[in-house]
């Protein structure tokens, strides 16, 4: 266990910064992480509390790491080759690839264990906050206490979509709790996100880049709507989860008693109605800028993971995908893209050139370079054996440019869990469900096209094209998982993923890690596991 830490006054720091403090906090919700402020000598002051609620943002870091990783590896989108005798890591990249996990096996104990751990810490950091600042009179404590509620919704809504149905904690209190079911676990967001909305600001100057406002809470209820059908089913052991009969958001009744499509679409139109605050674009640089190293002024980005080039601040995606040579310091030559992947975009969609195919530079410099045996390095479209891969085999998502100012492995791209392009995508999806809207699928999906092609030769929109249309927008982005499971695609083969079990429907929801159930018997495993 790991202490709370705050040793400094950051009465006169922007939070934009505090939002990027690392403070170390609990993991386990049947722990009371302890900490070494007592509330009557802190949280005294706006800038005390607000260095408290930098804590609850933190962790929103760690998201990019296992919960990014599983919903991306675990997809038709990515694969980690094993590299002669980097990346095998007892095997876990390829069986998450081939979906070959057990409730104990060692992908489970590495990346969905610290799935579970990193939201689940976000919930205590939120919880601890939460309760420290119950009776503080600071100015505008509402608002920073929606701020946490909100964050620690966004928590929940990780588990939910990984595990199904959680723990609902509200309270840092020390006691076992058991599972919610996936329904209940999705109604309790739901309600913490209409119940906090009011107290929220409609947008927030350059120096509070990244914290919540209205717009989050929006995106992710629209989000949680269009996946309704799936988010609000757990399966039993004698009515197993399906693979494919969960993918409509139509028929699911939601808060106010709306239809989860139309309820999608009404929060998407609220977005969309914002446009001094949000803006689409149409050129390909307003979708370059999206993830640039000054991304921090894009009007698309919703609701951002905010990072800095500094020392353990950074976003280190570069360091996954580039070559040892490509970068400095040495990158890790990892994740790449599947064949189908690459050669399911169209040769004239502008979007295609995320990847990097072909001779290869250094990105820094621009200097083409070299392989570790000094030959030229050409990354391939095609991987021969994932299990035995070359150092150039595999396709690069290179979507996050190297910051010129970054400090070592540290750039100071943000990430952006939700976009406007996406909210757009949804309103086509919901309508095509049965929702009523105010434009047509079609010219919906055209407008996130429009910055991609030249001349765009669209002329018909269906559920499959929207699955395509949200791979060639959001590859890399940490959507491929959801958006398979919510088209009931997940557990269909595809590259290095032809086993007969990674098909089996269980694999839909996760299995909750052995070890998490032996800490919390209340726990109950997903069916199958």
């Amino acid at each position: 266990m790991k202490r709370l830490l705050v040793t400094t006054s950051f009465g006169a720091v922007a939070l934009s910064t505090l939002l990027l403090v690392p403070i170390q906090g609990c993991t386990d919700l049947t722990e009371a992480p302890p900490s070494q402020i007592v509330k009557s000598q802190f949280f005294r002051d706006q800038g005390e509390v607000l260095a408290g609620l930098a804590g609850v943002y933190a962790q929103l870091r760690g998201t990019l790491d296992d919960y990014y990783n599983l919903s991306e590896i675990s997809s038709d989108e990515m694969v980690v080759p094993t590299r002669g005798p980097d990346w095998y890591d007892n095997g876990t990249w390829l069986e998450t690839h081939r979906q070959q996990w057990t409730a104990t096996s060692p992908g489970t104990l590495s990346f969905m264990n610290g799935a579970w751990n990193t939201a689940m810490g976000g919930v205590a950091r939120a919880n601890t906050f939460l309760d420290a600042v119950q009776t503080s009179s600071v100015p505008n404590i509402p608002s920073i206490r929606a701020e946490a509620r909100t964050l620690r919704a966004f928590y929940y809504y990780l588990l939910l979509d990984m595990f199904g149905g959680a723990p609902i904690a509200t309270t840092p209190e020390i006691k076992a709790r058991p599972r919610a079911t996936r329904d209940s676990t999705f109604k309790f967001i739901e309600s913490e996100l209409l119940a906090v909305r009011p107290d929220l600001p409609v947008t927030r100057d350059a120096a509070n880049s990244g914290r919540i406002t209205r717009g989050v809470v929006d995106a992710i209820l629209a989000n949680m709507y269009i996946n309704a059908g799936v988010f609000t089913k757990d399966g039993t052991p004698t009515s197993p989860i399906k693979a494919t009969a969960y993918n409509s958001c139509a028929g699911i009744t939601v808060a106010g008693g709306l239809d989860a499509c139309q309820a999608a679409v009404n929060r998407v139109d609220s977005l969309l109605n914002a446009s001094a605050v949000y803006a689409l674009g149409d050129s390909f640089p307003t979708f370059q800028k999206n993830f640039s190293p000054d991304n921090a002024t894009s009007k698309e980005n919703i609701f951002v993971v905010k990072f800095a080039d500094a020392t353990d601040l950074g976003l280190n995606f570069v360091m996954r995908a580039l070559h040892y040579h490509q970068y400095t310091p040495e990158p890790w030559n990892g994740f790449a893209a599947l064949a189908q992947t690459y050669n399911a975009f169209d040769a004239s969609d502008k979007r295609r050139s995320i990847f990097l195919v072909g001779p290869q530079v250094n990105v820094l410099t621009g200097v083409p370079t070299t392989d570790r045996a000094g030959n030229p390095l050409v990354f391939t479209v095609t991987i021969a054996n994932v299990a035995s891969a070359t150092e150039g085999e595999g396709p690069r998502i290179y979507k996050w440019p190297a910051d010129p100012g970054h400090v070592a492995q540290n750039n100071g791209n943000d990430f952006a869990w939700f976009r406007l392009a996406e909210m757009v995508l949804i309103k086509a999806e919901a309508e095509l469900d049965g929702a009523t809207g105010s434009d047509g699928p079609l010219a919906l999906v055209q407008k996130v096209r429009k910055r991609a092609f030249t001349t765009d030769t669209l002329s018909a929109v269906s559920l499959p094209v929207i699955l395509r249309e949200r791979l060639f927008e959001f590859t890399g982005e940490g959507k491929r998982r959801q958006d398979l499971i919510r088209f009931g695609a997940y557990t269909q083969p595809w590259e290095w993923k032809t086993n007969p079990e990674g098909q089996e429907a269980r694999r839909v929801l996760m299995p909750i890690p052995q070890g998490q159930i032996d800490a919390n018997p209340l726990l109950t495993q997903n069916p199958g596991y």
